[in-house]
């Protein structure tokens, strides 16, 4: 099973509206050029099937990534202006002594949001979830080190 993610109700409509024109003007475009391809004859040496087809498995793939997505996403409103870490929130911290500025929430939500995203899932993301403005947290990185993070504040995203 997939994590939830957490999504602002407009990265939800954003994910959405791509998930739709995928499946209804994408899809059926991709459909209709593998046809044309296929009228040309020989399949081995024909480039615009291949490409074709690996438009399509792009797409499908695509597909099925949002539509996960969208099934375990947990759609929220701006949480409390209170400091304390959670997703939905702006996050600036000190980590392993470099300020830093990212949004805890959805790495997929879409869209250049304009900051740097980590899921509450990813190492620092969870090490960081529930801490308050002030307190130092630590996680370990993939590569076996402890880093310190030093919350400096944490503000709703207004995206």
């Amino acid at each position: 099973m997939a994590d939830t993610q957490w999504l602002t109700q407009a990265q939800y409509d954003a994910l959405q509206a791509e998930l739709t024109e995928r499946v209804e003007v994408t899809r059926p475009h991709i459909a209709k050029l593998i046809d044309a391809a296929r009228q040309e004859g020989d399949l081995r040496e024909n480039g615009g099937y291949h490409a074709a087809r690996n438009e399509q498995s792009l797409n499908e793939t695509r597909i099925q990534t949002l539509q996960e997505m969208l099934e375990n996403a947990e759609v929220g409103e701006t949480p409390a202006d209170d400091g304390v870490v959670e997703a939905g929130m702006v996050v600036k911290a000190r980590v392993a002594g470099r300020e830093m500025e990212f949004l805890l929430g959805s790495r997929d939500a879409g869209g250049d949001l304009g900051v740097q995203v980590f899921s509450t899932q990813a190492p620092l993301g969870a090490a960081v979830n529930g801490a308050r403005a002030g307190e130092t947290v630590s996680y370990e990185a993939p590569n076996g080190k402890t880093i310190e993070v030093e919350i400096i504040s944490a503000t709703p995203f207004k995206g």
